[in-house]
């Protein structure tokens, strides 16, 4: 173990990481300095009111590393603290500018690294936060409602992304079925026009066939007029 403790980058807890920001790592780190050591939801809220454009990108890296915590690790979004945060600087990219007399200066794109690491709370602290919500009516409650707050914006947008998705499906399946029972139709009734000249043949038929004909003899002996004469 080092004798200053454990290094910033080797502290337990889950992380995420934003790779090639388009920033430096000073800008990244003094919105950083804002949130470390503080309690996530706290954190976001400081980031989500913050007037610099690195808390934008910073706030997505958070909520970013508590994903990773509620799905991977297990740990509830509400017991989890900001254990780490820190900025590396990434590659410059180098560009040119011209200025007077034909010369140029060089004009340098910095870009940086930030990592955040969230880790459970104690087991002490979060004892003292339950007996401080207990005691206060008035904050009672109010780390989880805002737990539950950022879960439900979450859960909405998954839902509104899965109903999105289903209605492009939905709409792709019903014009694929118009298409089918249009095919349909065509062929009956294209049978039933072939069919029905052989159908009134057959109903002819059998009309002629029951009606009696004047030329068919018939089986009733004709009266002997003799007989009757006499």
């Amino acid at each position: 173990m080092p004798a200053f403790g454990v290094k910033t980058n080797e502290r337990p807890g889950t992380r995420a990481q934003v790779r090639y920001v388009r920033m430096s790592a000073s800008k990244a780190r003094q919105v950083l300095d804002l949130i470390r050591n503080k309690e996530v939801q706290a954190a976001d809220e400081i980031l989500q009111f913050a007037e610099r454009d690195a808390a934008i990108v910073i706030r997505k890296c958070l909520a970013s590393a508590m994903a990773n915590a509620e799905n991977n690790d297990g740990i509830d979004a509400t017991e989890l603290f900001v254990a780490a945060c820190y900025a590396d600087e990434g590659p410059t990219l180098k560009r040119w500018r011209p200025r007077a007399r034909g010369r140029a200066t060089r004009i340098r794109k910095r870009t940086c690294h930030i990592t955040i690491i969230v880790s459970r709370l104690s087991e002490e602290q979060l004892e003292r936060r339950r007996r401080a919500e207990a005691a206060s009516p008035s904050g009672a409650g109010r780390g989880r409602r805002r737990a539950q707050a950022v879960t439900e914006s979450r859960r909405q947008r998954v839902a509104k992304s899965r109903a999105r998705e289903d209605a492009v499906t939905a709409e792709e399946h019903d014009h694929d079925h118009e298409d089918h029972e249009h095919e349909p139709d065509e062929l009956v009734t294209d049978a039933v026009e072939t069919e029905a000249p052989e159908v009134e043949a057959e109903a002819e038929a059998e009309t002629t066939d029951d009606e009696p004909t004047d030329a068919e003899p018939t089986d009733a002996e004709p009266p002997d007029t003799e007989e009757e004469e006499k």
